[in-house]
């Protein structure tokens, strides 16, 4: 017995020391990723953000540019979208569907179901009501550097994201000049530090700027810049939105500043400046000086030092959270990341770089959203123009979902919360168009999602009738209380649930060819199909994955009235509904139908894997419950194919780690980051990473970062099947390796290790009161099993070891 409570120890502290090196030894790698030269594009410029405020500097040595963000900075404003015509059009709409006459219900819904004016303007609605995000302006530092005709040597320009700190360094003959910036966490303004070995040597002006609407004025010594944004129909002129950014210089040392002409800020003969950069707009309700004001006085009495501490002290509270190894290959580390990302196409031999890019995920989230401000868009927080592509907004039908997929897992449950409240904003507007359009209860959104609360169908219907986006948003609300068990915060977002879910009571039909209830009109989410007659079209009645998120939608709903105990007649009839839609089918050629009819696709590689929302997102589909559907949905990936665009990639990312194919999953990671510019800057086919870590679609969309970064959280850690499995899809490439942190399904925080492949040891430490299941990796696993430090007996049924744990209770796991 005494034998035993020693092997026992051991392994726990084995377990432990192994899993407090690893964290060692990634922080003492420094996560961060360099240049040795300036940026030559946007896309080789570091992103800075703490989910409010951006700054993306290029490390120009005698010019530099500082793209200025800010979350809210959005054109246009709520508007009128109802049609009155659509109501009056679905019964006939839905009757040439059912009679097969698809083309022509498509062009009934052109002229009648679709939204009032002009929607996103085809993507471009800067100057549309519709609106656009937009950058805030650009921060311009001009140098006067010295030593005419000496050379710049040593330059490394370099983004840390253990500290979310962008430097830059370099000589100038004798002379070493060093910058820093970074975007508080903790004061919630931009910072910028520039310094230099030699005294009174730094010489610049200051200027802002933005490409239209705007003034820049003198406020003391601080330059402010300010405006107003287009805010929609120019007869009835409302107002946009009103921002502005002020910046003020601080000399600790010597020097002087003098304005010039009321928009210049020169500097002279300093040896060290300190600017901080405030910004606002009056999205949220603020007066904008008032904000600028209070945001100064905060940190007047702060020096640099302090300022600096308290942001890195800030974001490591989240960033800190988690840690990944997958090993290392010193001389790849080493390398710019331009060649870096060259290099890894080359051979594919880099496993930090993978940690890296989850990490940067992770980074990029954190940076983009916090509570109280919106969640990220298109493009995260960053921009660099005035027509943002696609708006900048938020794409309804995966890419504003995607943004959230590592929220839960990468140990962010509270960034996952925008999200939350933006969809909350959005119930009353898609109340209306739910009676409007559809003449039903309950709130409906379609593909389009701005700041403005637009819901209705988008301006053409082959994109823009997908009208399960509310469902999908829902999702994201139940997830949350799935990962988090918190009662509380599910009794707050049932009624948007239960809402959506009542949408689709009063919309759903019934297919007189099949008897199933189905969504009529939808698509399948921007993809087109051939009729029998040789024609193509978008519009059908029903598709897979329709059918797939409302099986989600409604099972949810009706596992969160028994949880709250509420609403038990109403859980009933969503069940008898759910009861009647049509099962995820498969073909003749073994592939899951994308649509309820067998239609020739018009575009067999298309970007969308809609009919896969089963796959992953959902849970309806999983190799151990569902084999068939499984291999089914595998030859679907195989047809559909693994090049396209980059957040395609990484959702295929997730679905092959989710058939635990851990080496195809590695193979879309690998694709993913393809370096999609060359050292000339030109595009090549397809997506994949610039420079810079951004994902290209292309251009940069931010949702295949979040994608990328949620499937190496899959092939690391799965809970979504009903237990916990660690290493579902690990490839060789990551033989050796460890992680911690990692967040599961019912509450649960995890952590690893292995060894050539195999399962070294494990860790379960519960948030909350509750259950956990545990997938062991086969029967001849031989293990010691500890519940905070002393050893346990454990029921194991079916390769499934079960375990109560209370709060803070640490269950670990060793071979």
């Amino acid at each position: 017995m005494n034998g035993v409570k020693v092997f026992f120890f051991v392994s726990c502290c084995l377990f432990l020391c192994g899993c407090s090196k690893v964290k060692e030894s990634i922080t003492k790698r420094h996560l961060s990723y360099h240049f040795d030269a300036p940026a030559g594009v946007w896309e080789e410029t570091f992103p800075l953000g703490n989910g409010r405020v951006g700054l993306m500097p290029d490390g120009g040595v005698e010019d530099e540019n500082y793209v200025l963000n800010e979350i809210s900075m959005w054109s246009g404003s709520r508007q009128n979208t109802d049609n009155p015509a659509a109501a009056g059009a679905l019964p006939e709409i839905r009757r040439l569907l059912f009679e097969g006459r698809n083309g022509e219900a498509q062009e009934l819904m052109y002229q009648t179901f679709v939204c009032r004016g002009a929607g996103s303007g085809g993507g471009a609605g800067a100057e549309k009501p519709y609106g656009s995000y937009q950058l805030l302006g650009n921060l311009r530092l001009a140098y006067a550097l010295g030593n005419e005709g000496a050379e710049i040597s040593g330059y490394r320009r370099e983004l840390s994201l253990d500290s979310a700190v962008a430097t830059v360094s370099f000589k100038k003959g004798q002379t070493t000049f060093r910058r820093e910036a970074f975007t508080s966490f903790a004061a919630d303004l931009a910072v910028i530090r520039l310094c230099t070995d030699t005294e009174k040597a730094l010489n610049l002006a200051i200027t802002m700027n933005r490409p239209e609407r705007y003034a820049v004025a003198p406020g003391g010594f601080d330059l402010q810049m300010s405006g107003r944004l287009f805010g929609g129909d120019s007869l009835k002129a409302p107002q946009g939105i009103a921002y502005g950014a002020r910046v003020r210089a601080i000399l600790p040392r010597d020097g002087r500043q003098i304005l010039s002409d009321d928009t210049i800020l020169q500097i002279k003969d300093a040896s060290e400046v300190i600017l901080l950069v405030s910004m606002a707009t009056d999205y949220f309700g603020k007066e904008v000086n008032g904000q600028l004001d209070s945001l100064f006085r905060a940190v007047e009495h702060k020096k640099y030092e302090q300022l600096k501490s308290e942001h890195i002290a800030a974001y490591r509270q989240l960033f800190n959270r988690v840690r990944v190894d997958f090993g290392r290959v010193k001389e790849k580390e080493a390398l710019p990341a331009n060649r870096r990302l060259e290099a890894f196409r080359q051979d594919g031999n880099d496993p930090s770089l993978m940690a890296l890019y989850y990490q940067f995920g992770r980074y990029l989230l954190i940076s983009s959203t916090r509570p109280g401000s919106l969640p990220p868009n298109l493009q995260g927080l960053w921009c660099n123009t005035v027509q943002t592509p696609w708006n900048g907004d938020y794409h309804l039908n995966i890419n504003a979902q995607m943004n959230l997929w590592p929220a839960e897992s990468g140990a962010l449950p509270e960034l996952h919360l925008p999200l939350v409240e933006w969809t909350k904003q959005q119930v009353e507007s898609g109340r209306r168009t739910a009676r409007v359009f559809y003449g039903a209860r309950g709130w409906v959104t379609h593909i389009l999602g701005n700041v403005w609360e637009f819901t209705a169908p988008g301006e053409h219907p082959s994109w823009g009738a997908t009208n399960t986006s509310a469902a999908w948003l829902c999702a994201h609300l139940y997830n949350h209380y799935l990962y988090t068990q918190d009662s509380a915060y599910l009794a707050g977002v049932y009624p948007v649930m239960k809402e959506a879910a009542l949408f689709f009571t009063d919309m759903l039909t019934e297919d007189p060819r099949s008897g199933y209830l189905v969504t009529a009109p939808t698509t399948s989410p921007e993809n087109t199909y051939i009729m029998p007659d040789g024609t193509r079209a978008a519009i059908s009645a029903g598709s897979t994955m329709d059918n797939q998120i409302l099986r989600e939608l409604f099972g949810n709903v009706i596992e969160a009235a028994g949880i709250l105990g509420i609403d038990g007649d109403f859980a009933k009839t969503v069940a008898s509904m759910q009861e009647r839609l049509a099962p995820t089918a498969i073909g003749s050629d073994g592939r899951i139908l994308e649509w309820l009819e067998p239609f020739g696709e018009s575009e067999p590689q298309h970007r969308h894997v809609s009919h896969l929302y089963g796959l992953y997102p959902g849970r309806e589909i999983t190799p151990d419950r569902t084999p068939d559907l499984a291999e089914a949905a595998r030859k679907t990936l195989e047809a559909r194919g693994d090049e396209s665009t980059g957040w395609s990639m990484a959702w295929k990312v997730n679905f092959w780690a989710r058939l635990h194919d851990g080496e195809h999953a590695f193979k879309l990671l690998a694709d993913l980051l393809a370096p999609c510019m060359t050292s000339e800057f030109n595009y090549v086919k397809g997506g994949g990473t610039y420079p810079n870590l951004f994902c290209a679609h292309p251009p940069f969309q931010i949702d295949g970062n979040f994608g990328g970064a949620a499937g190496i959280a899959e092939m690391l850690v799965q809970s979504h099947n009903g237990y916990i499995e660690f290493l579902p899809a690990l490839p060789a490439a990551w033989a050796s390796g460890a992680f911690s942190g990692l967040r599961v399904v019912g509450g649960g925080e995890v952590s690893a290790r292995w060894q050539n492949g195999r399962w070294q040891a494990a860790g379960l430490k519960s948030h909350v009161s509750g259950n956990f299941r545990i997938k062991l990796p086969d029967s001849r696993f031989k293990m010691s099993v500890t519940l905070n430090g002393s050893p346990i007996s454990y029921p194991v049924t079916d390769g499934i070891l079960e375990v109560r744990l209370q709060p803070a209770d640490v269950l670990e796991i060793r071979r």
